[in-house]
Formats: structure tokens, sequence, C-alpha cells
């Protein structure tokens, strides 16, 4: 037996750092955990209360509908009125498997093999993965710190045609976020040029400035991927969704029915208690954390020797060159996890080509966590960052 060629993709560098944190941590270390982006908080108490109400009914539990609970589609529109003005039909929700399988679903649906789809790097690694097993053209665009790591329309017209864009504000691991004048540019570019685009919203909410716009404020012509992972702090639900066109959702229903039946039911049920009035209250409650580690980070980083920091207008991810410091992010990386218990991830995971210089640094733990792991790189860099 032999591995498929198509499964022969990069690691996920944030996930094999991850395990070797827990490997550490299991060994009686304690590791500040600055690679992933999962929230400390737990998932909020009324969707906690919501499943356990389900449970000690005489709920099931079992399969739903291919395109989710109706319940939590209209919730989910609820949500898109309450935080962009928008009416969105819940028909043209799916809930799905997390974004992961939204993506999934979205390439397939969208695209046929060999077709072209653009990224602008840096950017999440499973985009480019997934392309890449579903035997798509992966369009690579070097975005650069002027264009806050984000597509523009000069940058789309040097790639040259292509079938989809996919975007992504607040972006990860940027945290740069679109505002309305350059996404309404990009709608418009991609508009003309006959360019699907998709978007990954799964920050929204998690802005330190203006909130981030919607796509679907400039166009219904657009795929939107979003979670309750991220700002519900429910990473392990494993529980999105999309909005597209009314004319995609049969074709993806079709696939999601044949991929993996439905999104988790106990998952959705909690979804639905997330988005009632107490639970959004509660994942709110948590920005002055996420705001009080950034400020600290974005404080300190500069005078250790990290250059070329990334504005981190949302999300939780600072995203910074090494400057001098080291000339290789997985020997850093490696060094300050085996040293000083740090765990961050080398921006190889984010950039294949430009990469080696850089890391991202998640803020998603405690104020007090943080702030342990800022004493510890500043240990580590004063002691000239041993291999």
């Amino acid at each position: 037996m032999t591995p498929s060629k198509r499964s022969d993709i990069p690691p996920f560098y944030a996930l094999d750092v991850f395990k070797e944190a827990l490997a550490a941590e299991a060994a009686g270390r304690d590791v500040i955990h600055m690679e992933v982006g999962e929230p400390a908080f737990g998932a909020p108490a009324s969707a906690r209360r919501r499943i356990a109400e389900a449970l000690a009914g005489d709920s099931t539990l079992g399969y739903t509908s291919g395109l989710g609970l109706p319940a939590l589609r209209e919730a989910i529109a609820g949500l898109y009125q309450r935080r962009h003005g928008l009416v969105i039909d819940p028909g043209r929700i799916i809930v799905t498997t997390g974004s992961s399988a939204g993506f999934q679903l979205a390439f397939l649906s969208l695209f046929d093999a060999g077709q072209r789809v653009a990224i602008a790097d840096p950017s999440y690694p499973a985009y480019r993965n997934i392309l890449s097993v579903l035997g798509l053209r992966l369009v690579r665009i070097e975005a650069e710190l002027e264009s806050r790591y984000q597509p523009t329309p000069a940058l789309l017209a040097e790639a040259g045609p292509l079938e989809g864009l996919l975007i992504a504000s607040p972006a990860n691991p940027a945290g740069t976020v679109l505002d309305r004048a350059a996404l309404g540019a990009l709608v418009e570019h991609c508009a003309g040029a006959g360019v699907t685009i998709i978007a990954d919203e799964i920050y929204h909410g998690l802005t330190y400035g203006p909130a981030a716009p919607s796509v679907l404020e400039f166009t219904d012509e657009a795929v939107v991927i979003n979670s309750f992972s991220k700002y519900f702090t429910m990473t392990g639900w494993r529980i999105g969704w999309m909005v597209v066109p009314e004319r995609m959702v049969r074709p993806m229903e079709r696939l999601a029915q044949n991929l993996y039946i439905s999104a988790n039911h106990a998952s959705q049920i909690g979804g639905i208690g997330a988005l009632e009035p107490e639970g959004e209250a509660e994942a709110a409650s948590h920005m002055q954390e996420y705001a009080t580690n950034r400020q600290a980070l974005m404080a300190a980083l500069p005078a250790l020797g990290f250059s070329d920091i990334a504005p981190c207008d949302g999300g939780f991810y600072v995203y910074a060159g090494l400057g001098g410091l080291s000339a290789d992010s997985r020997v850093f990386c490696a060094g300050l996890l085996r040293h000083e218990g740090v765990a961050t991830t080398p921006g190889l995971d984010f950039d294949p080509v430009r990469g080696t210089g850089t890391l991202r640094l998640s803020f998603a733990q405690s104020p007090e966590r943080i702030a342990e792991g800022i004493r510890r790189i500043r240990a580590y860099v004063e002691a000239g960052c041993p291999v």
C-alpha cells in the first residue's frame, strides 16, 4: 500500500508544534500556547445549557438535514441582521462541520479540476492544501505589508485569468481587515473579470477598530464562510456555516449529504444557544482581554528585535518578521519551545516562499499567560536565541 499523490501535501506546522507542546506538557513542562488560534474561554453558557436540556429530554440527536437545523439557520440569519443590517434568507445558509467543510464544499461546487483560484500570501495553509488535494491550481499572490498583506485589483490583474479568489478579513495570520473601500474595489474588479469570491469571515466580531464589513454588504454573488470556533470560542464543537447564492444551495446540499450527511446535531443545538443574547454578550465580553494581549505584544515585539509587524486590525494573532533574530523560523520556534516553553508557529505555514523569516503568535490565552509568554520570549532573545 502506498499513499496517493494528492496526500503528499505540506504539514500544518501549527498543529505539529501543538503536538510537540502537548508532549512537553505531558512530560511535566509548563507551556505557553501561542501556536494555535484556540481561545482560553469555554463555550458560552447558553450553548452548554441548550445541549444539557436536549440530552435531558427526548432528543435522539440523530441526523439532521444536510443544510442544518432550520432553527439554527434562522438564528444565523438574525446575526447578519444585527451585525451588518442585512436581511439574509435562511434558505441561503448551509450549516457545516466547521469552516473546513465549508471550504471543501465551496471549492468542490464552484470549480473544476485545473481551474485557477488566487490566494494572497501570507494565508491560512489549509486554503492551499485543500485546493491542491482537489486538483485545483493555486495562484499565489505575494502580498506586501504595504497592501496590508491583502490582495488588490492591481495584484489580481497581474495574476492572469482566474476563476476564483479567496479573501480573508480579518486575515489569518496577519489580522488585517479589508475596509469598505478596499473590499468594494475587489468586488467590483471580480465582477468585471468573472471571478468568484469566497470570503473567509471567521474572525468577524474580533476587531480593534472599525468593524469588518461583510462581502455580502456589496454583493450576493459570493460565498461566505464562517464558524462558531473563534468569536464564540467553540473550536472543538466543529460547527460552521456558509451563506451562498440561492442557485448554489442544492449543489452544495448534494455534496454535503454525500461527504458527511449532516453537521453534528448536538453542536448545532449549541450554536442556537450561542446566538441567544446571553451567548452573544458572553462572547463580546472576551474582547477586552484580547485587546490587552494585542497591546502588550505590539508594544513588546519591536523592542525585542522583531520587524515588519502586521497591523493586527482583528483576530488574535500577531504576524511578525524575525529581523536579525534568526534566518529560519522553524529553528527559532523549535528553540523557543525547547528552551523557554513557548509554542509559536513558523511563518512557513502561511507563506511557503517568504515564511522562513516570519512567525505567528496567537494571543488568545489569558493576559497573565500572554504576559508570561512575552517574559519568556525576552529571556530567549537575550540568551541569543539558542537552538
